[in-house]
């Protein structure tokens, strides 16, 4: 289950991060396409302006021939290339609040901040094919500079003039074809698309934030399911294993009232019974609402009777120095002892001792016997569930390994600890040590 689960999240993961992936794309085409909106709105805004721009106190308002006679004389070497870039730069300055005027009110109501520019790209003296500029010259720009031009109007025109010369009555034709573009930019783009799809990013969001939200309830409830499954599995394999011990006790019981009546016997049968009504009870939790029993002095004694019964050819040495009666559960603390013992047993004992002790608010248990011993490197590991050593295991008792992992769970349950030393073909030491209050 736990590795479907793991499939699952990982199927989920990839699903989501896919519908992340397709969102931010469909948001990525949505801005561009809105983009591109909008610079075509201002596009056809401007171009009729710019086609007009010269006109608005531009090159052309001063005379239609002033271009051409600068042009002339920057080609005939009558004035410098310092002079002819100024007289572009003061033409610039002039125009450069008109233009800015112009832009900003007309693009007021939309909120967009634009920059323009135009200039001359390239102005060749036609006849001779003569470059006359080697770099862009601005034109006319607004107040905003253009870094990005993201669209440009690219034009070229020529203008011609005839002009006689005083010898010989010579005429000169003086041509210039120039190219100019103009290009346009809105600052302010990201805010303004942002603020239009802000309703689309927030219900995208909500749409990814309500899946995973889906999602991390529904893997709280599988989990929380999966806890309670496996808590009913810890149940159902704890009193299967607990079943056999006096189920065996009860079988030699009847043989042995065949045979002959014991006095221990029947008190045998009674204390066998009412474990088996404990582990019952153990199903259903929910309708017992009875306490712990606590455990007496005398049931130490009893549980080890109980194991020499079931075990007559170990034999069972209990010192046993408890006076008073403790707090800990008497289902449990028989569970621990028997498990204990029976795990002697299983490997092999056939002389087993149980030293039950108190110091001041601790309960000290010692279980040691003369088994196989277990090897080292099986310690870390006795304690897990359903693990059993392979090497040198008798199995004269069969079981499911689940003895000493329910030992462990009740040493934990009450914040004990537990030591454990072993030697090969020694015997084993098992000493629990569990805290009380009085």
């Amino acid at each position: 289950m736990m590795s479907k689960s793991k499939y699952l999240i990982a199927l989920f993961a990839a699903l989501f991060l896919l519908l992340l992936g397709i969102q931010v794309y469909f948001m990525y085409k949505t801005y561009q396409v809105k983009e591109r909106e909008i610079y075509r709105t201002v596009h056809k805004g401007l171009t009729d302006y710019t086609d007009r721009l010269e006109d608005l106190g531009g090159i052309k308002s001063r005379t239609d021939d002033t271009i051409q006679k600068i042009l002339i004389r920057y080609h005939d070497k009558k004035i410098s290339k310092k002079e002819f870039l100024a007289f572009f730069e003061n033409n610039r300055k002039d125009n450069e609040k008109h233009l800015s005027q112009y832009v900003d009110s007309r693009f007021k109501k939309e909120g967009y901040v634009i920059a323009t520019k135009t200039e001359y790209i390239s102005i060749v003296y036609a006849p001779d094919s003569t470059h006359l500029i080697d770099q862009p010259i601005v034109l006319y720009e607004t107040k905003n500079k253009v870094t990005n031009s993201k669209i440009s109007n690219t034009g070229k025109w020529e203008t011609t003039s005839k002009s006689t010369t005083t010898e010989g009555g010579q005429s000169r034709d003086d041509s210039f074809i120039v190219k100019s573009n103009t290009g346009f930019q809105i600052l302010n783009i990201k805010t303004i698309i942002f603020k239009e799809l802000a309703l689309l990013t927030l219900c995208c969001a909500a749409l990814l934030a309500s899946v995973l939200l889906i999602y991390i309830f529904t893997v709280k409830n599988l989990a929380r399911q999966q806890k309670q499954v496996e808590v009913l599995h810890t149940v159902v394999d704890n009193i299967s294993h607990e079943f056999k011990t006096p189920i065996a006790t009860l079988k030699i019981a009847s043989k042995a009232l065949k045979k002959d009546l014991n006095p221990e016997t029947l008190p045998l049968i009674d204390r066998q019974i009412s474990r088996l009504e404990n582990l019952m009870s153990q199903l259903h939790k929910d309708e017992n609402d009875q306490e712990p029993t606590a455990i007496q002095p005398e049931d130490w004694n009893f549980f080890i009777q109980d194991l020499a019964f079931t075990y007559p050819e170990v034999n069972f040495d209990l010192n046993n120095q408890i006076t008073n009666a403790l707090p800990f559960d008497k289902s449990l603390m028989e569970t621990l002892v028997k498990n204990l013992c029976e795990n002697s047993v299983k490997y092999g004992s056939s002389h087993v001792n149980i030293n039950i002790s108190t110091i001041p608010h601790h309960l000290k248990i010692e279980v040691s016997d003369n088994g196989c011993g277990i090897e080292k490197k099986e310690l870390n590991h006795i304690f897990e569930k359903f693990y059993r050593i392979q090497s040198n295991n008798i199995h004269n008792t069969k079981g499911l390994g689940l003895g000493l992992y329910f030992v462990k769970k009740i040493v934990t349950k009450y914040h004990g600890t537990t030591d454990v030393s072993s030697r090969p073909e020694a015997g084993t030491t098992f000493k629990i040590s569990i805290p009380y209050e009085n």
